[in-house]
């Protein structure tokens, strides 16, 4: 039965088998992974996640799927549907009344237009997963990733990597969904690290220098702090570090950024 895509929802829906097949064999799931499914849909996804892993918890907002995905889902007693907004579902709460132990993977075709907000809702549970695996668009995953001195990298690029090892698996043409998105996706690996890439003795000050530079990237990290950081401070760091003083905040790295950042903080 045709259900039409909900555009509220940001629904795309993947229909090319092949791609599910390569997204089940690139999560490696084992019998010992708790899961977490974002966006279950109609479930095609979810009964391969089942089959892979020891349980499943498949999250779905939209109340027409439901009969879908308890067919799709059978006999599969490891799976439990759970109807709800993912921005709105307690994961660690969740978990924790569940009594799940150990750390779980997320897995999910995530809607577009709030890619951002998920991701930080991962990193605000990354006490409770051990790593994402999603589908995202191919500019977005190219943000997450990117590395200093590229067009793409940005605060958003220095958050997701203070936090996450990041690697874009493969790329997904755009009309592997229905219906087709106007970009192509990309299959996006995020592994929580236990601890961060750097050491920072303020992350609220780390972060507002980051966002604050990255705002008026065009302009040089001297004018674009201005405000927040002492000229005469801001020069005897980057002296101090080798830095060139007409340096941007693309070219910055995170450990400059945190460098920065610390010696602020003193």
């Amino acid at each position: 039965m045709y259900i039409k895509p909900k555009k509220s929802l940001g629904q795309n829906f993947l229909i090319d088998k092949n791609i599910q097949n390569k997204i089940i064999r690139a999560c490696d799931l084992t019998k010992e992974d708790i899961v977490l499914e974002i966006g279950a849909g109609k479930g095609d996804l979810t009964a391969q996640l089942a089959q892979s892993a020891k349980v499943v918890y498949a999250v779905e907002i939209d109340r027409r799927m439901y009969p879908f995905l308890q067919a799709a889902l059978g006999n599969n007693s490891n799976c439990q549907i759970i109807k709800s907004d993912i921005l709105k579902f307690d994961i660690s709460k969740f978990l924790k009344n569940n009594k799940v132990r150990g750390k779980i993977k997320v897995i999910g075709n995530i809607p577009y237009y709030i890619s951002s907000p998920i991701i930080q809702q991962l990193i605000g549970n990354r006490q409770v997963i051990s790593a994402a695996f999603i589908t995202v668009q191919k500019e977005f995953g190219r943000r997450a990733r990117a590395v200093p001195g590229s067009k793409e990298y940005g605060a958003f690029s220095c958050f997701v990597q203070y936090y996450c090892e990041c690697e874009i698996l493969f790329e997904i043409k755009k009309n592997s969904f229905r219906p087709a998105p106007n970009v192509d996706s990309c299959f996006l690996f995020l592994r929580f690290r236990e601890k961060p890439p750097v050491s920072v003795r303020d992350e609220d000050l780390f972060f507002k220098l980051i966002r604050t530079a990255f705002n008026q990237r065009r302009k040089t990290l001297r004018n674009s702090l201005e405000g927040l950081v002492t000229q005469a401070g801001l020069k005897n760091f980057l002296q101090g570090a080798g830095i060139d003083e007409n340096v941007r905040p693309e070219d910055l790295s995170l450990g400059q950024f945190a460098g920065l950042s610390n010696y602020l903080a003193k």
